[in-house]
């Protein structure tokens, strides 16, 4: 019986390993990781024969029986363990359940490389040599220096040989090959030479200008992304309020609008309330409702005229459309919270109970701001910008020229920036705004600024001191298309002292 068995076990260790199957299944690395201990000679395996183990080999045979030292089940016999030489070290696990083998063959573990240090012996009076093996790899080139136009020192060429070609090349005009790749769009190889003896590009570029295999040679030139960085809002220069100064600190400005971008870092300190006036509408357009609380009461890097102003929002429009109804809901709760100053960026027809509420705000001192309207010089008078007591904003540009699509009229009190005044977007970002709501923001935003100074100031007395110091814009006096003029926040503060 021992010997059937080692006949045997011989025939299939020879099978086993001249099988492709098996070299198959080494060279991927599936059998077991823990079986046993790898052979420390290079030149045989380790057969470790496992009775009475699970069944399928592989991995199952490396989880049921592959520790170092299993213990001995009852009635089974102890592991075998043959050393047979081969070429290459390799560990075997032979598993004969019920006399069916299962072989699986894997590699011993790979021996970390060793530096060798030798000595090489001088002959005659040679000094010694000192080497070491392996070779250490190449630094890899430092990035280059984008400053100026191009690259101090690079200069790109393109080839038409290999990267033969471009060593030689560097060699002969002493450059250093620091990148290199073959251009599909250009049909040539495109080499990035480094200059290590600081000659100046162009001198460089000449002189490979005749050289044999060059197609072409030319500087590294630099490019530029062209995003534009945010402007700073000339609205502070053309009203005469200086941006590190202006605050409008405690004043209460009520704004009837759409939805707002509450999370906006420019806009994350500005509310004070909120009140829905649509509340059976989804808000979808936050924009026009975003901009014009920025331009208001902004802050960070998009200041509004009154950044420390606490602005009380009110719902009332979506897809920029209202009723009465939910204006007349927004003005109610505006009034209830005290708000001194109310911003109506908005504009329609007449309407007796909008006329009614203007006039009953206005009794209780609160300044009403409202857009002028943007249908043309033709448009009839916008409300409720025309309503007596409101202050009806138009727009001028940076030039202070007339946004040609501003209403006219008499009712029209002053002028304001309101012409690609920068403003801040849903989503946390910015853009150019257009158009009289963003210019009675701006008014609001600077009449707030007033009011801060002395809190007894009502509008009245924000009337009269906007009409008396704004600077003349058009015909002489008031006019239809700029009211009393420019709105000076500088020259209305030096005149209220």
């Amino acid at each position: 019986m021992r010997n059937w068995t080692r006949m045997c076990f011989a025939g299939l260790l020879a099978t086993t390993l001249m099988s492709p199957a098996l070299a198959q299944t080494a060279g991927q690395g599936n059998g077991p990781s823990n079986g046993g201990k790898a052979s420390g000679h290079s030149n045989g395996v380790i057969l470790e024969w496992q009775p009475g183990c699970s069944k399928g080999g592989g991995a199952s045979a490396s989880r049921g029986c592959g520790r170092s030292n299993p213990k001995k089940p009852v009635g089974e016999k102890p592991r075998k363990i043959v050393r047979v030489p081969l070429p290459n070290p390799k560990r075997v696990i032979v598993d004969l359940p019920d006399r069916n083998p299962v072989v699986t063959v894997a590699p011993a573990k790979p021996k970390k490389p060793k530096v060798v240090r030798k000595i090489v012996k001088p002959t005659g009076n040679a000094p010694v040599a000192l080497a070491a093996l392996p070779r250490p790899a190449a630094k890899p080139a430092a990035a280059p220096v984008l400053v100026g136009d191009f690259v101090a020192d690079e200069v790109l060429v393109t080839l038409s040989g290999d990267a033969a070609m471009a060593e030689q090349i560097a060699g002969r005009f002493n450059l250093v090959v620091r990148s290199q790749r073959a251009s599909t769009l250009l049909g040539r190889r495109i080499v990035r030479f480094g200059i290590p003896d600081g000659r100046a590009p162009e001198i460089v570029v000449a002189a490979l200008g005749g050289a044999d295999g060059v197609a072409a040679a030319d500087l590294n030139a630099i490019y530029s992304l062209q995003a534009m960085r945010a402007p700073k809002n000339y609205a502070f220069e053309r009203i005469g309020l200086q941006s590190g100064k202006s605050n409008g600190e405690g004043v209460a400005i009520a704004v009837i609008d759409s939805a707002t971008d509450t999370r906006h870092p420019a806009l994350k300190s500005a509310y004070a309330g909120f009140f829905d006036a649509l509340p059976d509408f989804p808000v979808v357009d936050a924009a026009h409702g975003t901009a014009v609380g920025g331009l208001i009461a902004g802050g960070g890097n998009l200041p509004g005229m009154a950044p420390k102003a606490r602005i009380f929002h009110a719902r009332a429009f979506e897809n920029g459309k209202s009723t009465m109804d939910a204006i007349l809901a927004a003005f109610d709760w505006a009034v209830s919270q005290n708000a001194r100053i109310v911003n109506m960026s908005f504009a329609g027809p007449q309407n007796g109970l909008m006329r009614s509420a203007c006039e009953a705000a206005l009794e209780r001192g609160v300044v009403l701001v409202a857009a002028a309207g943007n249908n043309g010089p033709e448009a009839k008078p916008a409300y409720p910008g025309a309503y007596p007591g409101v202050i009806a904003v138009t727009a001028t540009s940076e030039r202070d020229t007339l946004m040609p699509q501003a209403n006219r009229g008499d009712y029209v009190f002053v002028a304001a920036p309101g012409v690609d005044v920068v403003a801040p977007t849903p989503g946390g970002g910015a853009d150019f705004m257009t158009g009289t709501s963003f210019a009675a923001a701006i008014a609001s935003g600077a009449i707030a600024n007033l009011i801060a100074a002395d809190p007894t100031r009502d509008d009245n007395w924000v009337a009269r001191t906007l009409s008396a110091t704004a600077r003349d814009l058009g015909a002489a006096g008031r006019d239809a298309d700029f009211g009393y003029g420019l709105l000076t926040v500088g020259a209305a503060m030096a005149a209220a002292r």
